[in-house]
């Protein structure tokens, strides 16, 4: 039986290695079709990769389009090591560390607190522009397939806006992923913007639409807790950006959990508010031994390691929770609130 959901995929820069690998076992699965997409930063790339693989070639070609993206973002052509090396490899945290204290590391994180990039004049560039100028537009802004929404914070504002079917450009996909930070504010129809994370990571309300599914699946790659407390000005400001990208996402979820205790407790007719069904795919542990540093350095490394992470968080989702989609819940937001 076919069982139909949205996707809703967070933004986290070379985290976003782990939202790989869950749809690369999702698309192996005939019994998931994606009817929608909404996706920040990072997700709006993997967003874009995979819907119009799907319209131009099926499932093979949209796995194909997302091995296309993160070997654009730094993966080596064959991400399959072989055990005995994965074994010689540090551990991940091991990795975060070394290129926390590394020299250029730290050095380009001093330079991004005292520079604007506005200063760079004539030698500004955004890397990411030529990986997004070579999408299909043709096929990512089609009707067909999956409804696609692209999130992005409008800075006069404080606003988000969500760009979908012809609005989504190469602008559009450079603005959700633009940490002001690191990158000039990007300019579309006279309104200039910010990295969607700041207001919807990601949005969730665009898939609410009555034509699609109830069902939501949520690929979180930003921890939601962490049991110590950051002490070391490393920990401190990688919290506080997992804090921030994290807060528009729960208070949606925060928002799902009120109306569907309404609807539960018959305080709210069914037909005044949509049922939603809402599941989650992480992998936390691993997140926690990452930070901000392995968000902006793509090690291939790193990243072989976050596809693996990810298929096998998808592939132990499906096995729990299969049965759930289209009928309930997998994720318990009362606990989550509680």
């Amino acid at each position: 039986m076919v069982k139909r959901i949205n996707l809703a995929l967070q933004g986290g820069g070379a985290h976003g290695a782990f939202t790989w690998g869950v749809l690369d076992r999702l698309l192996q699965d005939e019994e998931i079709e994606i009817a929608g997409i909404s996706g920040t930063s990072a997700g709006a790339l993997n967003g874009a990769a995979l819907k119009s693989g799907l319209l131009e070639g099926g499932r093979g070609q949209a796995r194909a389009n997302l091995d296309w993206l993160w070997e654009q973002m730094g993966a080596v052509q064959d991400m399959r090591m072989p055990a005995w090396m994965l074994g010689a490899m540090p551990a991940p945290g091991a990795v975060t560390r070394a290129l926390e204290y590394s020299l250029p590391f730290g050095a380009v994180d001093a330079l991004t607190r005292a520079v604007s990039p506005y200063s760079y004049g004539p030698f500004y560039q955004n890397p990411l522009e030529r990986i997004a100028r070579q999408f299909h537009y043709d096929t990512v802004c089609a009707h067909e397939g999956p409804r696609f929404f692209v999130g992005a914070t409008n800075v006069h504002t404080g606003k988000i806006r969500i760009f979908t079917g012809h609005d989504i450009s190469t602008d559009s996909l450079l603005a959700s992923a633009c940490l002001p930070t690191l990158f000039k504010a990007v300019e579309i129809e006279g309104e200039h913007y910010w990295d969607g994370g700041y207001t919807g990571n990601p949005a969730l309300f665009p898939l609410f639409a009555p034509d699609l599914p109830a069902d939501i699946l949520v690929v979180n790659i930003n921890p939601l807790e962490r049991a110590e407390v950051p002490r070391t000005p490393q920990e401190i400001q990688n919290r506080i950006n997992e804090i921030s990208f994290n807060s528009s996402l729960l208070r949606e979820l925060r928002a799902i959990d009120f109306v569907q205790r309404l609807l539960d407790a018959g305080r709210m007719p069914d037909a005044a508010m949509k049922r939603v069904f809402v599941h989650m795919i992480a992998d936390d542990a691993l997140m926690r031994e990452l930070s901000v540093a392995t968000k902006l350095v793509p090690t291939p490394y790193l990243l072989h390691r976050l596809k693996d992470a990810g298929r096998a968080a998808a592939e132990e989702f499906l096995d729990q929770h299969r049965d759930a989609i289209n009928h309930r819940s997998s994720c318990d937001l009362t606990a989550m609130f509680s």
